[in-house]
C-alpha cells in the first residue's frame, strides 16, 4: 500500500481546508448566488459572469507548477481581505433595501471574491498568492459593474461605435447627416442606441484579450498595450457591423437592419476583431523575441 509523505499529507490537508473553505462560502452567499445566477441568465451586459470563476481556476491548473510550488500560510493578508470581504457584505446586507438588484449583486459578488481570495492566502501562503495573482485578479471580472459605471462603459461603446460609423460613411463617400448617435441617410435613419453598443461581444472581447496578454505576452506595458487595443477594437468592429448592415439597408434589402445578420450576425464582427488583433499580437511577440539576449 502507498503512504502520502508529509509534504503529500500537508498539501492534501490544505486543499481539504481550502475546498471546505469554498464550501462554506456558497452556504454563505447562498441566496446572492442564486440571484447573481438569474441575472446573469437573463442580461446580455452580465452573461459573461458565470464563465469568470471557471476560467481563473483553468488559468491556476495550467500554472499549478508555479503556483503551488512554495506553500505555506499568509495570515495577514488572509485576515485583511477576510474582513474587507466581511465590510462589503455587512455593508450590502445593510443598504440592500435603497440598491437596485444590481448594485446589490456588486456588493456581495465582491464580498465573495474576495473571501475566496482571502482563503486561497489562508491555505496556500504568499508566494502562491502572488504567482497567481493573474488569476485572483481575473475574478474581479465576475463582479457585476454598477449601474452608474456600466451606463457609462456603454456611453463609451456608444460614442466610439458612432465616431466609427461616421468615419466609415465618410471613407466610402455615403452622404448622410449626423444628430448625435442619430444618423440620417437617404433611405433610413439609424441610431446607435444603448443596444447597438456591443457591451456583450465587447466584454468577451476584452476577456480574450487579458487571457492571450497574459499568456503570449511578457513585458507588462506589452501586455497593458495589448488589452488597449483590444478595448479599441470592440469600438471598430462595431462601427463596422453598423456600416454594414446600414449600407446592405439602404442599398440592398431593408430587412437587413431586422434580419438575421442583426440579431445573430455578432459572432461574425467578433472573429473581425480578432482577426484586426492579430497583426498587434504578432508585432509585439516579434519585438519580444528582438529584445531577448542572444546565448
Amino acid at each position: 500500500m502507498l503512504k502520502l509523505t508529509g509534504v503529500q499529507e500537508r498539501s492534501s490537508a490544505r486543499w481539504l481546508g481550502f475546498g471546505l473553505w469554498i464550501a462554506l462560502s456558497l452556504v454563505l452567499f447562498a441566496r446572492p448566488l442564486g440571484s447573481m445566477i438569474h441575472f446573469a441568465l437573463q442580461n446580455d451586459d452580465a452573461s459573461h459572469i458565470l464563465l469568470i470563476p471557471v476560467i481563473s481556476a483553468w488559468v491556476i491548473y495550467l500554472e499549478r507548477r508555479n503556483v503551488f510550488y512554495q506553500l505555506s500560510s499568509d495570515i495577514p493578508s488572509a485576515v485583511f481581505l477576510f474582513f474587507v470581504a466581511t465590510f462589503f457584505y455587512a455593508w450590502t446586507t445593510w443598504s440592500s433595501a435603497n440598491w437596485t438588484l444590481p448594485s446589490n449583486l456588486t456588493g456581495y459578488v465582491l464580498a465573495l471574491v474576495l473571501f475566496w481570495i482571502s482563503g486561497f492566502a489562508l491555505f496556500f501562503g504568499r508566494p502562491a498568492l502572488q504567482n497567481a495573482r493573474f488569476p485572483l485578479l481575473f475574478l474581479f471580472l465576475a463582479v457585476p459593474l454598477p449601474e452608474f459605471l456600466l451606463d457609462r462603459a456603454i456611453l463609451v461603446l456608444q460614442k466610439g461605435s458612432a465616431e466609427i460609423t461616421a468615419a466609415l460613411f465618410d471613407l466610402m463617400g455615403v452622404p448622410f447627416l449626423r444628430e448625435g448617435f442619430v444618423f440620417h441617410l437617404a433611405r433610413a435613419n439609424i441610431e446607435v442606441a444603448r443596444e447597438c453598443s456591443g457591451i456583450r461581444s465587447s466584454m468577451a472581447l476584452l476577456i480574450l484579450a487579458l487571457l492571450v496578454a497574459h499568456f503570449r505576452l511578457k513585458s507588462n506595458w506589452k501586455k497593458a498595450l495589448f488589452v488597449v487595443c483590444g478595448l479599441f477594437m470592440m469600438m471598430i468592429k462595431n462601427g463596422i457591423r453598423i456600416a454594414t448592415l446600414t449600407l446592405l439597408a439602404v442599398y440592398v434589402d431593408p430587412s437587413f437592419l431586422t434580419g438575421k445578420l442583426h440579431h445573430d450576425g455578432g459572432v461574425v464582427f467578433f472573429l473581425l476583431g480578432l482577426l484586426f488583433l492579430l497583426p498587434v499580437l504578432l508585432l509585439l511577440q516579434r519585438g519580444e523575441r528582438e529584445e531577448s539576449p542572444a546565448i
